[in-house]
């Protein structure tokens, strides 16, 4: 009898601990509205570039939306979550929970794009919108990968320090709390770190990092990345290196990338930008990517352009991939 006592008592105390972390969430979503338009011969998988220029419409509207919350605890500790939703709102696609512990850092989990360490810094030269490899379809890269895992990212001696970790970077995202995943590859461990320091007042930023991949057939991806920035008045220019070190004993993978980028705000409303990627596979010929950009913003209105273009797509000799779109954003 008295166990039984010991055991509702402690039921009845974790109901009411549990009650305590309710919080609410609100839901947040972008206006945009965007024409897409496809050129070139690239048929690398079901989501080609062949299919996508033979678009029946090419205009889209940003179906994305995020329930997000946060609170501060007795501690002084914040809490964040938020779920990335799908169109329909039944479902969530990325769920990622956050600790900041003030001066002690930010601890994150994530159960499909993780980001922090080296990924974080896949691609951080100047731009007047998105990425130069955000158009082309299907192009190759060297960069660390993205997935389930942790993260924790913090600042000494004004640098940003970010490491990452992950048991398996491919496992099934949408694992509910006290589930685990089943459905994915299991490809090992993968942990990486990265570093961006500001040098002072100069305009200077330099970052760099290191990591390794695992696989699911054990020949892991050992990555590095170097780069800087350089921010003068209207100008920003910045050139960073990744290289990608396949460890297959038999026919490996290697791959650098090579990327520059240069932005230039015209006035306070219009910035232009140009970017390119070189990668080189061995024994293949280069991809290479050019894009251009521009952004203008009028009041709650920002209106963004660009145009990236892509030969010999995956290293492959000829294949081709360009995307022009046109975005319309509202503020509200």
């Amino acid at each position: 009898m008295n166990i039984k006592k010991i055991g509702l008592t402690a039921l009845a105390g974790s109901l009411v601990a549990m009650s305590a972390y309710a919080g609410e969430l609100s839901i947040s979503g972008n206006a945009d509205i965007s024409y897409s338009e496809y050129t070139g011969n690239e048929n690398g998988d079901d989501r080609n570039t062949q299919t996508l220029r033979d678009a029946d419409s090419n205009w889209g509207v940003t179906q994305g939306m995020t329930a997000s919350g946060s609170g501060e605890l007795d501690n002084g500790w914040v809490v964040s979550i938020s779920h990335a939703l799908t169109s329909t709102g039944d479902a969530s696609s990325t769920s990622t929970l956050s600790l900041d512990f003030g001066d002690g850092g930010v601890l994150s989990y994530s159960d499909n794009d993780i980001g922090g360490g080296l990924q974080a810094l896949d691609d951080i030269t100047p731009t007047a919108w998105e990425e130069a490899t955000d158009g082309p379809v299907n192009e190759r890269q060297a960069g660390m990968a993205s997935g389930a895992g942790f993260s924790y990212t913090n600042t000494f001696a004004g640098a940003v320090v970010s490491v990452q970790y992950s048991d398996n970077l491919t496992a099934a995202a949408n694992n509910d709390e006290g589930s685990v995943s089943t459905a994915g590859t299991d490809n090992g461990v993968s942990h990486s770190i990265g570093v961006t320091y500001p040098v002072g007042d100069s305009g200077f930023t330099i970052y760099g990092g290191l990591g390794t991949e695992g696989r699911a057939d054990g020949d892991d991806l050992d990555h590095d990345t170097i780069g800087f920035k350089f921010a003068m008045g209207p100008l920003t220019f910045g050139a960073q290196r990744n290289t990608e070190d396949d460890s297959a004993a038999a026919a490996p993978l290697d791959l650098e990338t090579n990327i520059i980028g240069v932005s230039y705000l015209v006035n306070e409303n219009l910035s232009i930008s140009y970017g390119r990627h070189e990668t080189t596979a061995d024994g293949a010929i280069d991809q290479e990517i050019d894009s251009i950009q521009a952004a203008y913003t009028m009041g709650g209105i920002t209106v963004a352009a660009q145009n990236s273009q892509a030969d010999n797509v995956a290293n492959t000799q000829g294949a081709t991939s360009e995307k022009t779109e046109i975005r319309v954003s509202f503020a509200f």
